[in-house]
């Protein structure tokens, strides 16, 4: 990360430290609470409630990643549908990656409670282009367990994550087709230093297969830890606005990888007002 972007981040930081002061954190704000990055909470949408999110990370060497995902309530908090879809620019060349259909559901807690626990299978449709590297050229299936844990009221919550993703017929550049099987593990801790402003830190680690050639794979390693920030507004008519920063690295066999993720999210009612 250039010294351009450290002071960006840190103005970033400062000004949104200002400005969830001025809002008056009092117990009667909402909390930020479903809005991190790369681990996912273990919260589902409430009733009558959608979240439109943008993320967009961008490494040293110009290649970049935009998703968008739209996550909705199926009638209460139990059950869970969202979509990401995005768009990838690598090598020069920019097209659309594969899209993932999820469903989760809210098997223990929800968003009041001390610990929440919610299962999630995806289906992970090939729409991007296998040959420029975009997307795997095959479908795949996913399943993740997302666990959220306060460690201190009102101060400090964890997120962990483990998950599986499954291709049978992935395929790489070349057209070359093999079974593959990937994993991950996925740690946060988030400090709620006010209610609209949160300090935390994530780390990812992940293992699995590349296609190799004609029903061949090889394995590889990737490990990231990223600190970031975010704040938000709660804004009239139930809309909370939350951008963020964070600043990610690599570690062990992702050393010397450095990256700048950005996110957006808008969070409203979708019921009719009357």
């Amino acid at each position: 990360m250039n010294t351009r972007t450290l002071v960006l981040t840190v103005a970033l930081a400062a000004l949104a430290a200002r400005t969830a002061a001025a809002q008056g954190d009092t117990a009667a704000v909402a909390p930020i609470q479903d809005n991190s990055f790369l681990v996912e909470e273990a919260y589902n949408q409430e009733a009558g409630v959608v979240q439109h999110i943008s993320n967009l990370v961008s490494d040293r060497g110009g290649d970049w990643a935009y998703s968008l995902t739209q996550e909705w309530p199926l009638a209460g908090v139990k059950h869970q549908i969202s979509y990401q879809i995005p768009i990838v620019h690598a090598a020069g060349e920019t097209g659309l990656g594969d899209v993932f259909v999820n469903y989760r559901y809210q098997w223990v807690g929800d968003a009041d409670a001390v610990l929440a626990v919610s299962p999630r299978l995806s289906v992970i449709v090939p729409t991007a282009s296998a040959r420029k590297g975009f997307g795997s050229g095959a479908v795949g299936v996913q399943g993740a367990i997302p666990v959220s844990l306060v460690l201190v009221p009102n101060q400090l919550v964890s997120h962990s994550n483990v998950g599986v993703t499954r291709y049978t017929r992935a395929q790489d550049a070349g057209g070359n087709r093999a079974a593959t099987t990937s994993m991950f593990l996925a740690q946060s801790a988030v400090w709620l230093v006010r209610p609209m402003f949160n300090l935390f830190v994530e780390g990812v680690w992940s293992r699995g297969q590349e296609v190799a050639g004609p029903g061949d794979t090889e394995w590889s390693t990737s490990a990231v830890i990223s600190p970031g920030v975010r704040w938000g507004w709660n804004l009239p008519r139930g809309l909370q606005v939350v951008p963020g920063v964070a600043v990610p690295f690599g570690v062990g066999p992702s050393a010397g990888e450095r990256s700048l993720f950005l996110y957006l999210s808008f969070e409203h009612s979708f019921r009719r007002q009357r």
